[in-house]
């Protein structure tokens, strides 16, 4: 097959890309290699791709891209929660109008693959809770009020008791949290609504906490497990928010791949959206303590703060993607942190 892969010189992307290679695939990257992103250009761009340098809000580049591509997995984003109301403009831009020029393109060309969208658990909120007295419940966003006070747990919002977190699934009530979250969801329903009107097969792969080689470094819109590792080789301990008790999936970067080779190649695409994760869950506390651990740095410190974007809990069944993709991750929670407290990252902008 021939198959583009957009952001294919970023942490998900560019492990997609040299998997793809190496099953003898033809692949296409669409990377504008920003400033924002790359400090240096990349000193592991797969000879056996092509490389299109260029935005993926350029019409121009899309179309030059898509010629004669059997998919498109689209992994360009811009990432993260953001630091500031003042984002908006360049999650806006990179993720919706990114994603909308794509499609667009692929309607002009008269594309009739499959397309794959990289998409984030981030799209559901809070996970799914049971309350005792309740049942299923969705809490709403947790009050500054509340979080200041140190009481992190969201109450049942019809009783107010405490709610016993669960795994949550593709058919959940999507409430986004953030601006990013927000555009995440933005793009899957572009994506949906243009593979209803064409016929496009489109799977949206919502990852749940990736980590592994190639992971940005010292950038506020990295994920806390590059955030730790980087206060460990200061030789600081890694500062947890909260009180640790976040529970979250960490899914390492080689079964994230894997996904999105099987959403490209099965017989049967997947129609719809797929959780990626390892179905287990772990705390954010727990990660900090095993890659401490693992890289002999100072225990981590429990900080108390928080992030009125963040959700406590939201893991997840990775059931679908088993039924339907015969996806399941394969790296271990320990095995993951112990190779990542040692794996290359990518050097901040």
């Amino acid at each position: 097959m021939r198959i583009l892969v957009t952001g294919g010189l970023g942490f998900i992307g560019s492990r997609l890309v040299d998997d793809l290679v190496a099953l003898d695939h033809e692949v296409v990257v669409l990377d504008s290699v920003a400033d924002h992103v790359h400090a240096v250009d990349p000193d592991y761009r797969n000879p056996g791709a092509e490389h299109v340098v260029a935005d993926v809000r350029d019409p121009d580049a899309w179309l030059a891209a898509l010629a004669g591509v059997d998919a498109v997995s689209h992994q360009a984003a811009r990432v993260g929660l953001g630091v500031s109301p003042a984002d908006v403009r360049g999650y806006v831009g990179d993720n919706g109008v990114g994603t909308a020029v794509g499609l667009w393109a692929m309607h002009e060309v008269g594309f009739a693959g499959r397309f794959v969208l990289a998409s984030s658990m981030v799209v559901y909120g809070e996970g799914a809770y049971t309350c005792p007295v309740d049942g299923p419940v969705r809490p709403g966003p947790r009050s500054a009020e509340r979080l200041e006070a140190g009481r992190f747990e969201p109450p049942c919002p019809h009783c107010g008791a405490d709610l016993a977190p669960g795994l949550v699934d593709e058919g959940a009530r999507l409430d986004p949290r953030n601006t990013y979250a927000a555009t995440k969801l933005h793009q899957e329903h572009l994506a949906t609504v243009f593979g209803r009107e064409t016929g496009v097969p489109v799977t949206s792969l919502r990852y749940h906490n990736v980590f592994g080689p190639r992971m940005p470094r010292d950038t506020p819109y990295a994920g806390v497990a590059a955030i730790f590792r980087s206060a460990l080789e200061r030789g600081e301990a890694p500062q947890v928010f909260e009180d640790g008790g976040q529970r979250r999936d960490f899914v390492h970067v080689a079964d994230v791949s894997a996904a999105n080779v099987a959403a490209l190649t099965a017989a049967e695409p997947l129609i719809g959206a797929a959780n990626v994760a390892s179905g287990t869950p772990h705390t954010v506390g727990d990660l900090a303590v095993a890659l401490a651990a693992a890289m002999g740095g100072p225990p981590p410190v429990v900080t108390g703060r928080f992030r009125l974007g963040d959700v406590r809990h939201v893991t997840a069944s990775p059931q679908r993607a088993a039924d339907l993709l015969g996806f399941r991750a394969s790296v271990g929670f320990d095995e993951g942190v112990a190779e990542f407290a040692t794996a290359p990252l990518r050097a901040a902008p």
